[in-house]
């Protein structure tokens, strides 16, 4: 009988140490002891949410065989499948008006659920028909993919391989995460792995900035970000030409007016131009206006008449501050069901602008901004 014997390899040296048996590498079983046990994790998420004023409940009775979410969008990329799957929620959780961890669970989700997720992605009849045209695709779990703790490296893997199997014209893999979760090495491996497609995949991360005034983004919206942790995630990521996405949020915390909004955001296109073309990186702002999510701190603020979202007309002038910029700026037009009554951006006088502004998301034709902001 032979005894297989598996180690951690971290790099292409260890890999050869362990092929000729003279190895000096981490046993596998240390996984155990590296990796945070669920309940201490789980402590962790209640432990964020309580910080960040949140009372909402997770949603522990989900069928952990199928994705939180999935919807189609359109950009100036091309057509993109963007899929929420389902897995233990952010460990972080404190963000002051973020309730997207309630779409997750507080438990640990197995690996094999998660890889019956992308099983069930893989086969719906909509995503079969779009499979050729598909330009990018963005994974998300509302929270961190990147954290192996909550998502599960081996179903990462998996959808790498599903994805380079299925979608031949798959041009941008989009992941989700926070800059703490990120191993370069790991990284470069999924990089690796992409280029194995039948066409050339970029890898994109995508991390929540919210907003770029100091104060309002780590004080108050408690993102815990600083910008020398940011610069310094850039420069990493600059070395291996992988792209980026910022988040940002129009108007994220009450007291906020809307011109103020307006001028963060300004403020934040200016500064990652000047980060991109500083460190040679392709950068996109994912700019959402912010809806009163239900189970958090920002719903006290609006039911007394101290906070009310912002207008779509204020989302297409803090856009518009883009154009001639070295970045790229994408409009969330979604509140994803999760807003209080009358808490949205979105009502029935300015569905036309919602057209209006998926247009620009598609074509990056800036008079339709102006459209807007004309009313």
């Amino acid at each position: 009988m032979k005894i297989f014997l598996c180690y951690i390899v971290k790099s292409s040296e260890q890999f050869a140490a362990v092929l000729t048996h003279n190895v000096n590498c981490a046993p596998l079983i240390s996984i155990r002891e590296e990796m945070m046990d669920s309940d201490k994790i789980t402590r962790q998420i209640l432990r964020g949410s309580e910080k960040g004023g949140k009372t909402y409940e997770f949603d522990d009775g989900h069928d952990p065989k199928k994705p939180a979410q999935w919807w189609f969008q359109e950009s100036d990329e091309g057509k993109i499948l963007f899929i929420v799957f389902y897995s233990m929620a952010c460990r972080y959780s404190k963000c002051l008006g973020c309730n997207l961890p309630s779409k997750m669970s507080k438990k640990h989700i197995p690996f094999d659920d998660i890889m019956d997720q992308i099983d069930y992605i893989f086969a719906l009849p909509e995503v079969i028909e779009k499979k050729d045209i598909i330009d990018k695709v963005i994974v998300s779990n509302n929270g961190s993919v990147l954290d192996e703790d909550t998502f599960s490296s081996t179903a990462l893997i998996y959808l790498i391989a599903v994805l380079n199997r299925n979608f031949k014209n798959l041009k941008k893999l989009a992941v989700e995460t926070r800059p703490e979760y990120t191993d370069l090495e790991e990284l470069e491996f999924i990089s690796r792995a992409l280029k194995e497609g039948q066409a050339f995949t970029q890898l994109e991360i995508c991390i929540g900035f919210e907003a770029f005034d100091d104060n309002i983004r780590n004080n108050v919206f408690f993102k815990g970000l600083a910008k020398e942790v940011f610069e310094d995630f850039v420069a990493k990521l600059s070395k291996y030409q992988f792209e980026l996405k910022c988040y940002f949020m129009l108007k994220p915390v009450p007291g906020m007016s809307d011109a103020e909004g307006v001028a963060d955001i300004a403020a934040g296109i200016d500064y990652l131009s000047e980060i991109a073309a500083k460190y040679n990186v392709s950068i996109n702002m994912h700019l959402n206006p912010t809806y009163v999510a239900t189970g958090t701190a920002l719903v006290d603020s609006f039911e007394k008449g101290e906070y009310a979202p912002p207008r779509l007309q204020d989302l297409a002038s803090a856009a518009l501050h883009s154009k001639n910029k070295d970045i790229t700026v994408f409009l969330g037009l979604s509140d994803e069901g999760l807003a209080v009554d009358g808490g949205s951006f979105l009502n029935s006088d300015n569905e036309w602008m919602v057209e209006v502004l998926e247009e620009f998301n598609r074509t990056r034709n800036f008079d339709l901004l102006q459209k807007v902001i004309n009313g």
